[in-house]
Parts: structure tokens; sequence; C-alpha cells
């Protein structure tokens, strides 16, 4: 039995989730509905520590709560390029950005397109398309 074919049985600590906790509630978030969580709860668990498993969650086409996982990597990516990296590092945005290039269908590969050009043009952000999901409701490449 896969952990997507397991029942969720809720989070220990919503404020602070683990990565099998976030992957279980994904595969089944109606368990857990979003409106139901912390306030900002994006922006919490879109940190370092849960971004690998946010990322993987992201790739999967089949997974319930993609759109979700996908708003967070605009988060970390918005995050770390307006704080200079010292919110996340260079080098692991470098590496997620690159992933979705080579492995990622059409939303993952806008959104590295997306992180490239916030890093080259860290003027463009606009919170409402990078935090507040945007981005991720009206997919598009930004220029």
């Amino acid at each position: 039995m896969t952990l997507q074919q397991s029942s969720f049985r809720g989070f220990a600590n919503a404020v602070d989730p683990t990565a099998a906790e976030l992957r279980a509630w994904a595969y089944q978030p109606d368990s857990v509905p979003l409106q139901t969580m912390p306030q900002d709860w994006d922006l919490l668990v879109s940190g370092d520590r849960l971004i690998g498993t946010l990322f993987d969650l992201a790739m999967d086409r089949s997974c319930p709560a993609r759109r979700f996982a996908l708003h967070c990597l605009y988060i970390y990516a918005a995050d770390g390029i307006r704080t200079n990296f010292r919110a996340h590092p260079k080098r692991r945005l470098r590496k997620l950005v690159e992933q979705a290039e080579e492995y990622g269908d059409e939303l993952m590969v806008t959104w590295a397109h997306n992180s490239r050009v916030l890093l080259a043009k860290p003027e463009l952000f606009n919170y409402h398309d990078w935090c507040e999901g945007g981005l991720v409701r009206q997919s598009r490449r930004l220029g």
C-alpha cells in the first residue's frame, strides 16, 4: 500500500506538518479542507524543510493538491529572490528550476521560466501573482 492509498489521519501540528503528513494530505485534501487550516498556512509550509515534498507533489499530475503545491513553489521562489536569498539558498531554487525545466510538464516549465524572469528582474514581483496564487489560477509566462 502506498502513502497515497492509506487514509490520512490529520496533522499532529498543522502549523508545522511533517513531510509525510503533507504528502498524505495532498492525496486526500478533502479530509482537512484548506479553509480549516491555520491562517497563511501556505506561507508556513513554503519553507526549506518541506520544499522538496511540495516540489514532488507539484510534479505529480495525479496529485489532487497539485495546484496548492505549485502555489507554494511560487511563494518559495519569490521569497528567496526578494530577500536576495537570505530566506532560502539560491542553489536549492536553481536545482528545483532546472529539474522542472528538464522533467516538468507545461505548468512546471512555466513556474521555472517565471522564477528565472523574476531572478533577472526582481522589480516584476507582484504579491497577488506570486503569493496569493495569481500565477497558478491564471497560468502565464512572464516576459
